[in-house]
């Protein structure tokens, strides 16, 4: 388990009956979760400014119960994020991954040398402020061209506006080929890949796709890579798939070793944690 409990601006406040209910820098949001099949902790806490309510024919829209501003921003240490309620239920910002951001700083910083990072699936680039943090250079992909503005207004937001960052909207399978041939290399992959998706003509399901990409993003590492991180939110996929995956695919190439396991939020005054994903970490040996 890889507990993300340094978040200040982000709180869990309880669960139950399938729904999250979220103190987000001071805006409280109801969330469904289908992890969450157990009873509410406390019903008087459950007075959100917004609830996410699904449709039964699929999507959802929220419900504002007070008024909410059209975005906000929170804080992760040094690093800081736009928030907003969107048509998909999303925030803008998985505080989960900030386990993840940790490790990502610590090892740069620990590398004692300019890393270059590869963040695929990018998203609004939490990663990737957190890899600028630790005075590394990203290339950042994401299909999404809204998502990569987003990101980029974030590092503006964080004091990064001139870091040496790259932010491509592109399909990361079809930028990565490109890659190879263009004979680039990084020292870090990081992917956050989705479970099933449109774009640029192409469907990706990630039981039929991510093998192959992992492979591919392979051929991309440095003769001196540091890590290699695969996130994933597919439910009923272990954190183990992607172990064996970057055991094959990395560790029997570079060596170093594999961790892996479920990232989770802590619940405020609860010995409840949150399952919000997996993750699967490869690093050279020390």
């Amino acid at each position: 388990m890889f507990l993300a409990d340094k978040f200040k601006d982000y709180t869990v406040l309880d669960t139950g009956d399938g729904e999250k209910l979220e103190n987000v820098g001071g805006v409280v949001l109801q969330r469904p979760d289908p992890q969450v099949i157990w009873a509410k902790s406390d019903s008087k806490l459950w007075k959100p400014h917004a609830v996410y309510e699904r449709s039964d024919t699929g999507g959802g829209k929220w419900r504002f119960n007070r008024q909410v501003p059209q975005r906000w921003s929170i804080n992760y240490g040094k690093l800081r994020f736009y928030v907003r309620p969107t048509g998909f239920k999303h925030i803008g910002i998985f505080p989960e991954q900030s386990a993840n951001w940790d490790y990502i700083a610590d090892k740069i910083k620990g590398s004692g040398r300019k890393i270059r990072v590869l963040n695929l699936f990018a998203y609004t680039g939490g990663a990737t402020l957190a890899a600028l943090s630790a005075g590394a250079s990203v290339v950042h992909v994401d299909a999404a061209k809204s998502m990569n503005e987003w990101a980029k207004e974030n590092a503006q937001l964080s004091g990064f506006g001139g870091a040496d960052v790259r932010y491509i909207a592109d399909d990361c399978h079809k930028f990565v080929l490109r890659e190879q041939r263009r004979g680039n290399t990084y020292d870090a992959i990081i992917m956050d890949p989705p479970s099933y998706g449109r774009g640029g003509g192409n469907v990706w399901k990630i039981e039929d796709n991510l093998y192959p990409l992992i492979a591919d993003c392979t051929k991309l590492l440095s003769d001196k890579p540091l890590f290699f991180i695969v996130n994933s939110y597919t439910t009923g996929l272990s954190d183990i798939v992607s172990r064996n995956m970057l055991e094959m695919c990395v560790a029997d190439k570079f060596g170093g070793r594999v961790e892996s396991g479920t990232l989770c939020l802590p619940q405020q005054n609860s010995k409840i944690v949150l399952p919000c994903g997996t993750t699967a970490r490869w690093e050279a040996q020390a």
